[in-house]
């Protein structure tokens, strides 16, 4: 299923994005636009066939320049009737970037982005100036005076990332955004201490300006929304005190045993989302220790209800 959906106007249908798509090119979290949405009708936004938000490329560039104010201090409840023009002008970045009408001059890195943009003749809300395929052919870059270097990667290593700081300097631009496939979470991290945008390859190319404006704008990508294969908590600590409890009158020690490792993953699960809350610059590794961990738990549950109904054990009602 496609994440953008075109809303049908006369001549070139604009691009669409679903909420969960927006709420990630702004850097929010889904349950915060809805909120937002909720409390402060933020957009005007039209709705798909299936009563679903969409929401245009200007509308996802309002939602980010709320959230940047709001990480900066400024309630959300003072912002929501502000202009777009006031909106730069608070966080100052107005200057820096291009209307958001104009489209974006970019320096283009990558095999696989190269043969897009020759099969679709341009790349959406962007300017391709100059585009070789491989980092160490950077030097054909020099003086193409472009906003922002797009480097995709598919296999993202950290060899790459003197290669893309020089591929910097050679293009001499103001922001970089680079795209991977697979890529490891130290790797992101130092592309980002270099001041890099980092990001999956996105599904769609109309996705592409939002990313190289957010990079200008100095903003972050979010963190990719826990996986839908990871459920919620089936044992809190009061329901595996009570199948222990229970356990107690049978010669197995297996439940108590099971419910102390239960307890000790689910504390890390929550220990690593707090960090990844606490350190931005960690964020990624320690999102992914948390998604470890809650996959963990997942099994160790399954374990310990397979072993509760062999044993006669209470098990908690399904939420």
């Amino acid at each position: 299923m496609n994440n953008i959906t075109p809303i049908e106007t006369a001549g070139k249908p604009p691009l669409a994005y679903r909420s969960g798509v927006a709420a990630r090119l702004a850097g929010l979290s889904v349950e915060t636009l809805r909120v937002w949405e909720r409390r402060y009708n933020l957009s005007d936004t039209k709705r798909s066939e299936h009563g679903q938000r969409l929401y245009t490329a200007e509308q996802v560039r309002r939602l980010a320049l709320l959230k940047q104010l709001v990480d900066q201090g400024h309630p959300i409840g003072t912002l929501t009737g502000l202009s777009m023009d006031r909106l730069e002008e608070l966080t100052g970045v107005r200057a820096a970037l291009p209307a958001a009408s104009a489209p974006l001059r970019v320096a283009v890195i990558g095999e696989s982005l190269g043969r897009r943009i020759a099969a679709s003749g341009h790349l959406p809300g962007l300017d391709v100036l100059r585009h070789c395929a491989r980092l160490e052919d950077a030097a054909l870059l020099a003086g193409v005076a472009a906003d922002v270097l797009l480097v995709e990667l598919s296999e993202l290593e950290v060899e790459a990332v003197p290669l893309i700081a020089a591929a910097r300097r050679q293009a001499d631009v103001g922001a970089v955004v680079v795209l991977y496939r697979f890529c490891a979470s130290a790797t992101i991290r130092e592309l980002r201490a270099h001041g890099c945008l980092v990001a999956r390859v996105p599904a769609e190319m109309g996705e592409l300006a939002l990313l190289c404006r957010a990079a200008l704008a100095g903003q972050a990508v979010a963190l990719p929304e826990r996986p839908a294969l990871v459920q919620p908590t089936r044992f809190d600590e009061r329901a595996l005190a009570t199948i222990t409890a229970a356990g107690n009158r049978v010669m197995c020690e297996c439940p108590r045993h099971l419910a102390d490792l239960l307890l000790m993953v689910g504390s890390f699960e929550r220990y690593s989302a707090r960090c990844a809350a606490d350190s931005p610059s960690d964020a990624p590794l320690h999102r992914e220790l948390e998604l470890a961990a809650a996959r963990a738990r997942t099994l160790l549950e399954g374990a310990m209800e397979r072993l509760a109904l062999a044993e006669g054990l209470p098990l908690p009602a399904p939420a």
